[in-house]
């Protein structure tokens, strides 16, 4: 009898092992399908755009406006058209627009809704020159908080467990600031009493209480470091027939905070390549950069500030561009795995490197494009792909199609890309 109890509890264990092994196979395949599929498509309006999965999902799409063509099959509704993933297919729209395509696994498991949208035909001028940053915080940026002597020669700290790293104090006793001088006058005005900083933290607006500390007859702290500006190098990825242009292909973030400047007006200047510093296994390189601040080398405005890169528009046709050239954008869908280029002028002359497409990730923000350096001047000049090279432009087949944003900290010869269509639709 007790054999025949065990031989039945190992049948149950067996089926338990089976269901958890057959969850785990369909969690990991619904992980894979949705990973494998964009977020986001942008097609060219006008223009046949194909497109190859080669996975087992269904997709449904709006028929009014959009043609299909390779695959598609009557769907429950009249007006709509179901899609084959399995099998190549190609879409094209006259009309700019916005559809959706709705996924499934097998037909039967809803995965992701996918955004269509038709937009009209891009050309650029890619760049990969360096250029100087400079740009005002969009109030004062709280970079930490420290001791304060006072004048009785005792230590205070006034503003510990008050105020964060990365806030940015807007206004003093509900008084608008725009600089660090300003904070420091305001402050100074107090003559010890309390103070009222109202402190923009994340999203969220909030008034905080202070007391300062007198540390000479007409002089009161907060203990706080703050920081009003910032200034460095890096690349112009792009610039459009507007003067519009995009560069570095992730956000400027601030030194000591690691966070996103919330910037307010700034100004982009040429630059000069000053020095390298090659790249080694576990210490990345990079470029140092010299910036002129005089109006006959600046080039325009910095407006904004993204995930993506920052933009503005330009006053004047950077010189070391040359000639300009509009190439066409390259969308996610034309990339291919395999051989490439990189515009940088790390050598001081602007020219294209090789490089090669090892992988792409379609959902990610600023590392859709895995790459390795093979060009053997460059990777002798840096070691592959270093600090300050961030915004250089990816070419394939007479497109832009990206800009680096990263590099393996590990192997120099290896960084990531984002694709350009993340960057134009910021």
């Amino acid at each position: 009898m007790k054999e025949k109890r065990l031989v039945k509890f190992q049948k149950w264990i067996a089926c338990g092992s089976l269901s958890i092994g057959f969850c785990v196979i369909i969690f990991f395949s619904f992980s894979f399908m949705e990973e494998s599929i964009p977020d986001k498509i942008w097609i060219e309006q006008g223009k046949e755009e194909n497109f190859d999965f080669n996975l087992p999902v269904t997709g449904e799409v709006e028929q009014e406006g959009l043609e299909v063509f390779g695959n598609q099959s009557p769907a429950v509704e009249q007006d709509k058209i179901k899609l084959d993933l399995q099998k190549s297919f190609s879409l094209k729209s006259k009309e700019q627009g916005t559809y959706s395509i709705v996924c499934r696994l097998f037909g039967l498991f809803p995965i992701k809704e996918v955004a269509l949208e038709v937009v009209e035909e891009a050309k650029v001028v890619p760049c990969g020159i360096p250029v100087g940053i400079y740009v005002k915080t969009d109030g004062i940026l709280i970079i930490g908080t420290g001791t304060v002597t006072g004048s009785d020669g005792m230590n205070y700290e006034p503003a510990e467990n008050l105020v964060k790293s990365g806030d940015y104090v807007k206004t003093v006793n509900d008084q608008v600031i725009a600089t660090k001088e300003d904070l420091i006058e305001k402050i100074n005005q107090c003559q010890g009493e309390a103070v009222v900083l109202g402190v923009l933290r994340e999203d969220e607006f909030i008034h905080l209480k202070v007391q300062p500390v007198q540390v000479s007859e007409d002089e009161y702290k907060l203990g706080i470091w703050v920081r009003d500006d910032l200034a460095g190098v890096g690349t112009m990825t792009f610039y459009d027939g507007q003067g519009a242009y995009g560069a570095l292909g992730h956000p400027v973030s601030d030194l000591d905070t690691g966070m996103k400047v919330s910037m307010g007006e700034g100004t982009l200047y040429e630059a000069e390549v000053a020095g390298i510093t090659k790249g080694e296994k576990g210490s990345p390189g990079e470029i140092a950069g010299v910036i002129t601040y005089l109006d006959q080398y600046r080039l325009g405005t910095v407006e904004e500030n993204t995930n993506v890169g920052i933009y503005g528009h330009l006053e004047q046709t950077p010189q070391k561009i040359g000639q300009e050239t509009y190439l066409p954008v390259g969308l996610k869908q034309d990339i291919e795995e395999g051989e490439a280029t990189v515009i940088s002028t790390v050598s001081g002359e602007r020219r294209e490197y090789s490089i090669v497409i090892t992988d792409m990730d379609y959902n990610s923000e600023n590392k859709g494009i895995l790459f390795q350096v093979t060009d053997p001047e460059l990777l002798s000049l840096t070691g592959g792909i270093v600090q300050g090279m961030s915004g250089s432009p990816i070419l394939q087949n007479g497109k832009v199609i990206g800009a680096v944003t990263h590099v393996f900290v590990q192997d120099a010869s290896k960084g990531y890309g984002i694709f350009i269509e993340n960057m134009l639709q910021h």
